[in-house]
């Protein structure tokens, strides 16, 4: 792998696209850290050291903004709108014939789809910006983080407007970024802006797992064996995401004769790969995110002069921020439901059978038309059992990790697993393949 890094410095045109992926990763870093107009840094680094549902919450949007909610900057919305957008577009693909036609046109179709995304983006990243600032005004015990945030007195509409057209342009920003490293770089830019963030917290969670330590036990021996115990987890869930994430079912696919003209062309014989985990971490966004918002909701209730209102919320909020031990069984549930829906919508839009269909080509044993399209499906429904059940676990691994070590602080969060693994075997696959253009050895054998 070094020597193939090395092959890819020594070629000028790789070399450009590295060092250009790598400053605009730098670009995106430091924009990360100018904070929108009128925060109280203080209130924020209250509120994100606490372990309520906001907290949660924030910490997922911290992922998806590269680490730009800690700072609560231009950026905290990061990339999320645009992958609302995606996911919006994703699902609603097989349901407009509309849509579903544009996706069957190639390129131009798919470019057509990403405009229409740049445009739900915009008004979902104010959505969520005002959301942010909503909740980030109303502070962490009587402190605001915003104090001049809201609509409510005349003294703070100007301030508002600039908050929410400051996050609203560092959205654009963000993505716009990212669209230079995909075009002009290596690797999905959005992916690594993602990725950056989730390096970059990397050294403040280790520096947690110290300090946690030696105020339990004691003693820097007690930290350093942490540490240990932290990294070799964090090995052994990326490995098993590894193996996991690469993990497919080969079905045979036999092609038949086929004359052209005067010539006549030899069946092959081939494979469909279908992978474990189709669905990627979608599932787990969906579920986190579901499960967080009643808590964030019943918040706003808490102040209500109605006893049996405010009792109820704070029901609401222990139980759905973590703080219940059937929390985590819900959460499982939810991860594996979201799994198996969003798996059938990415294979609905996907049309195999038709496809097979088109070009000549069945899967041995199995007629063509329904009888392959029920096929795929009850293979698809088997295999994703296992992707299932793996998200499942990957996603309740803090709350696994708190019955044994008394903590749910981990050097990577279970998303951020998922997005390092996958950005990572994305990247060195472009990376392979452009060597492999240049006649050197890839990354995988």
């Amino acid at each position: 792998m070094i020597q193939a890094l090395q092959n890819a410095m020594a070629l000028p045109d790789l070399r450009r696209k590295l060092l250009y992926t790598l400053l605009i990763l730098v670009i995106y870093r430091l924009a990360a850290h100018v904070p929108v107009p009128g925060v109280n840094q203080a209130a924020l680094q209250q509120l994100l050291q606490g372990s309520g549902a906001t907290n949660q919450l924030f910490n997922l949007m911290d992922i998806l903004s590269g680490g730009a909610v800690a700072n609560f900057s231009v950026m905290a919305n990061g990339v999320y709108p645009y992958i609302t957008a995606s996911i919006i577009f994703t699902l609603l693909t097989p349901i407009f014939p509309a849509l579903e036609r544009l996706a069957e046109e190639g390129e131009a179709g798919r470019r057509k789809i990403n405009q229409w995304q740049y445009y739900v983006a915009i008004p979902l990243a104010m959505l969520q910006a005002f959301g942010q600032a909503r909740i980030y005004s109303a502070g962490t015990g009587g402190q605001p983080i915003l104090p001049n945030f809201g609509f409510d007195t005349p003294e703070n509409i100007l301030p508002t407007i600039a908050v929410l057209l400051a996050m609203t342009a560092g959205t654009m920003f963000a993505i716009w970024l990212g669209d230079l490293i995909t075009e002009q770089g290596i690797g999905n830019g959005l992916s690594l802006i993602i990725f950056s963030g989730i390096v970059a917290n990397v050294p403040q969670n280790l520096q947690r797992i110290w300090l946690q330590a030696q105020a339990r036990e004691g003693g820097t021996g007690m930290g350093v064996l942490m540490v240990g115990v932290f990294l070799a987890i964090m090995a052994i869930t990326m490995f098993v995401v590894v193996v996991v994430q690469e993990g497919e079912r080969r079905i045979p696919v036999q092609y038949g004769k086929r004359v052209r003209g005067i010539k006549m062309y030899a069946g092959g014989s081939t494979h469909i790969p279908l992978r474990v985990n189709t669905a990627g971490m979608i599932p787990l966004i969906f579920a986190q995110s579901i499960l967080t918002f009643p808590a964030v909701v019943a918040q706003f209730f808490l102040a209500s002069e109605n006893v049996t209102v405010a009792k109820v919320a704070q029901g609401v909020i222990e139980f759905f921020s973590g703080q219940s031990p059937w929390y985590g069984v819900l959460f499982f549930l939810g991860v594996v439901g979201f799994t198996y829906f969003y798996t059938d919508v990415m294979v609905q839009q996907q049309d195999l059978p038709g496809a097979l269909q088109r070009q000549g080509g069945f899967i041995p044993g199995i007629r063509p038309g329904k009888k392959t399209a029920d096929y795929i499906n009850s293979v698809y429904r088997r295999i994703t059992l296992v992707g299932a059940l793996f998200l499942g676990g990957v996603a309740v691994l803090p709350y696994i990790v708190d019955l044994f070590l008394d903590t749910q602080v981990l050097l990577v969060t279970s998303s951020g697993i998922l997005i390092v693994v996958g950005v990572v075997i994305d990247t060195m696959r472009q990376l392979e393949a452009q060597l492999l253009m240049r006649h050197y050895e890839g990354f995988i054998k």
